[in-house]
């Protein structure tokens, strides 16, 4: 299969698409990766210094916000899915395990979450980031096709 190349350049951020595979994960959020595009990690060029993690992985994914309200969570509404308290820097994601590190440039700049939660099992291509009170959250809203740095 040929590659198409397109690139597509930003001020801090290069993308190279290629045409030969995709994650699927991806590939419902992105119109570009539907077509079978994906994202060469390869090719991101930016301005991060030795001591900032590297990219592995990027996705486009919603991002909403919930807090520690008994009506969005279970009986243990401020421990995480992986046994820890909840925290500034929580994030839940049913596609991505435990540990992950992620990065919401647009959003949160260089802010760094780390997956210790789960959603609700009907949300697959969100991010839910913790937020101390409900109305923080509710605030927060929802951000569509996000660019979510996965980090190594």
């Amino acid at each position: 299969m040929k590659n198409i190349f397109i690139k597509i350049s930003l001020p801090l951020l290069s993308l190279a698409l290629f045409t030969n595979a995709f994650s699927p994960s991806v590939a419902s959020i992105n119109p570009l990766v539907e077509q079978g595009a994906f994202l060469n990690i390869d090719e991101i060029k930016t301005n991060h210094n030795q001591n900032e993690p590297k990219i592995k992985k990027i996705m486009f994914l919603n991002i909403t916000g919930y807090s520690s309200s008994f009506d969005e969570t279970d009986d243990t509404p401020w421990i995480t899915a992986y046994n820890t308290p909840v925290r500034d820097g929580i994030a839940a994601s049913n596609i991505l395990p435990f540990g992950t590190k992620i990065r919401i440039p647009r959003v949160f700049g260089n802010k760094i979450f780390i997956i210790e939660d789960k959603m609700n099992q009907r949300f697959n291509e969100h991010i839910d980031i913790w937020f101390p009170s409900k109305e923080e959250a509710l605030n927060f809203g929802i951000y569509y096709d996000v660019l979510v740095e996965i980090l190594e």
